[in-house]
């Protein structure tokens, strides 16, 4: 008898979800928890594992279709795979009548390619034609497609140059990019949100890093970055202005007496924010794991509901891609958002010289119905203390 793949229990704040990626094909021998599709939600990708030892028998919804919570969208006959040996031997025989229909299969509309394997082949700058599909009815799979790359090597990654190449590629949005998309609009448009500015001088927390980094991997199996302190810094500021960690719901303020610090974490598919729960109760050791952990996950695409969920306030360090200033969005309901840039080295004047110092600017986005500008200013202004003086943090100065 064959059991029935349903779509996993999905959040109440989420309607249906996308199929993304079907990982095995209709036939292919399957083992219990191996991952058999990847299924796309507006806030992260799930996995759905095969419950027994089998074969996929049939698949009922394609990738790129939307499907609901609980709906049966495969089954799977279990048992021992059959002894299928033999015909997988026989496969290559088989393969030469194949040949003939690869060019028909490589020769459909984008339109009969699923949203993976056109984004896929958008990517690579590759062409379906050549390719040849494995997939139902001879379809192009990105199990090919990555095939393909892996025997032709470099020169099939690359593009074939093309001067007068002006041709255009028309690729679908992920889910993810979608509602990144419509959140950051819907900031833009539904808070009154500013940015103010400041610059910081990290020598003294360079100095620190530089002074006990070894001693502080050694003990803890963490190495010491600057995400510890800034955590730290923007926590230590949270506690003095309130209304920076409040969000508005209706006509009402609501006051958070916790401290949800979202770390925005960029992934293939896009911007994730993370969060780190009760990031006040967190050492800079706890910081650091928890920040790898999530930034592990958020690569994985390993990241559950339960970790994006949340979150009074988030910190977007655009400075590892060598940003010098920006005006960060704010991630709604949250009522600010830090960005952190590169740290250059600047001709700073101190005490009437001239110093060269480790400089980097800080800018934070604020909702104004909530945050005036006393206060924003204020709170950046103490981040900025607490950085150029980090004996702060551990005196609670």
């Amino acid at each position: 008898m064959s059991i029935e793949i349903k779509v996993p229990v999905l959040p109440e704040s989420v309607a249906d979800a996308t199929i993304a990626t079907w990982h095995k094909q209709p036939g292919e021998a399957v083992s219990r928890d191996e991952n058999l599709v990847d299924i796309e939600t507006d806030k992260v990708v799930l996995e759905v594992p095969a419950p027994e030892d089998g074969v996929l028998e049939e698949i009922l919804f394609g990738e790129g279709e939307t499907v609901t919570a609980e709906q049966i969208i495969a089954k799977l006959k279990p048992g021992a795979a059959p002894a299928a040996a033999p015909a997988a031997a026989e496969a290559p025989k088989a393969d030469a009548p194949k040949a003939e229909a690869a060019p028909a299969a490589s020769e459909e509309t984008s339109d009969a390619l699923s949203p993976s394997v056109r984004r896929a082949l958008a990517e690579k700058g590759l062409s379906p034609e050549g390719i040849k599909g494995t997939g139902v009815g001879g379809r192009i799979t990105k199990e090919d497609v990555d095939k393909y790359l892996k025997s032709a090597g470099s020169k099939a990654a690359a593009p074939a140059p093309a001067m007068a190449d002006r041709s255009e590629k028309r690729v679908p949005m992920t889910r993810l990019r979608k509602t990144i998309a419509k959140r950051l609009l819907d900031a833009k448009n539904s808070t009154a949100m500013l940015t103010t500015f400041n610059e910081v001088n990290m020598k003294p927390i360079m100095d620190i890093r530089k002074q006990y980094k070894d001693i502080f991997e050694k003990k803890h199996d963490i190495k010491l970055g600057f995400m510890g302190f800034y955590v730290k810094a923007v926590v230590e500021a949270l506690k003095r202005y309130p209304d920076v960690n409040a969000s508005i719901d209706g006509d009402d303020i609501v006051y958070h007496n916790y401290f949800d610090v979202s770390i925005a974490v960029s992934t293939p598919k896009g911007l994730v924010t993370p969060v780190l729960r009760d990031a006040d109760q967190m050492s800079l050791a706890d910081i650091e794991k928890g920040i790898r952990e999530l930034a592990i996950k958020a690569r994985d695409g390993k990241l559950a509901i339960e970790d994006m969920t949340g979150g009074n306030f988030t910190i977007t360090n655009g400075g590892v891609f060598g940003s010098l200033m920006s005006t960060p969005i704010i991630n709604p309901p949250q009522s600010a958002i830090l960005g952190m840039h590169a740290i250059k080295d600047r001709p700073m004047a101190v005490n009437g010289q001239v110093e060269i110092l480790p400089m980097m600017y800080l800018a934070l986005s604020y909702d104004h119905r909530i945050v005036d500008g006393r206060e924003s200013v204020g709170y950046l202004v103490a981040i900025k203390e607490l950085l150029e003086d980090p004996t702060r943090l551990l005196l609670d100065v």
